[in-house]
């Protein structure tokens, strides 16, 4: 075959496969034009998303800063001096209710966002402050049951603490055993066990305290809940009177 055919038949494959292309992109040009607007419409909706999101996160937090304010407010009687321009409370119950109310209306709105699940937590604390106690279990078994490990420690420890102050001691005892079990990053295992071994205390069952005191005092020998347990199994003598 000499060089002219050749060159030819090249032409011709050449020219039939551009033929081809161009008829395929003709006939599916409607579908390569929505499929494009398709994927231009994804990206469109995830950057939205993303401003919405960071929008809604950053409104979140400054709601429950201003809820968190309050929390903190001092407590003052009122035959105290008030500096001026300073919100005070004349007790706990009444702060803990205007904060509650704060708290309760971030969750309400802000209930996806970390800012909004810190919130109902804060709001069960409250709760407990304003000696609504059955509310105050109701939210915090909810913030309890949440996905958020170091959430839920939080809300299980003052669950416990509540328990223990409305005479349900065995319920208390179960979640510092579970908390120890699983420890976490808010509410590590030394401080379960420091709570459960006051807890004895209080109750009388000094062998019993003794026993968790002991345990995590050489299971964490070298830690602060370790030092604690320490000093609480062999208190040092108080300082005789006049010496310093």
């Amino acid at each position: 075959m000499d060089q002219q055919t050749k060159a030819a038949l090249k032409q011709d494959k050449f020219v039939s496969t551009t033929t081809q292309g161009l008829e395929w992109a003709q006939e599916h040009r409607q579908s390569v034009i929505v499929n494009g607007a398709i994927g231009l419409g994804v990206v469109v909706l995830l950057v939205l998303a993303g401003v919405i999101y960071s929008s809604r996160s950053s409104a979140a937090s400054v709601a429950f800063g201003a809820a968190m304010q309050v929390y903190q407010t001092p407590v003052m009687s009122p035959d105290e001096p008030t500096p001026s321009g300073v919100k005070t409370y004349t007790s706990a119950a009444e702060r803990a209710k205007a904060a509650g109310a704060l708290f309760e209306d971030v969750a309400r709105r802000y209930g996806m966002e970390p800012a909004g699940r810190n919130a109902l937590y804060f709001a069960g604390l409250c709760e407990i402050d304003a000696g609504q106690t059955q509310q105050a279990e109701a939210t915090l078994k909810k913030v309890a049951g949440g996905w958020d490990r170091n959430l839920a420690a939080l809300a299980n420890f003052a669950l416990a603490q509540l328990y223990r102050d409305t005479g349900r001691s065995d319920q208390a005892i179960e979640i510092y055993q579970e908390l120890m079990k699983k420890p976490t990053t808010t509410v590590p295992a030394g401080q379960a066990q420091l709570a459960l071994a006051d807890l004895y205390q209080v109750e009388g069952k000094t062998d019993l305290a003794k026993k968790e005191l002991a345990e995590l005092k050489d299971k964490d020998s070298k830690g602060p809940a370790g030092a604690i347990a320490a000093e609480k199994l062999n208190p040092r003598p108080a300082a005789a009177a006049g010496q310093p």
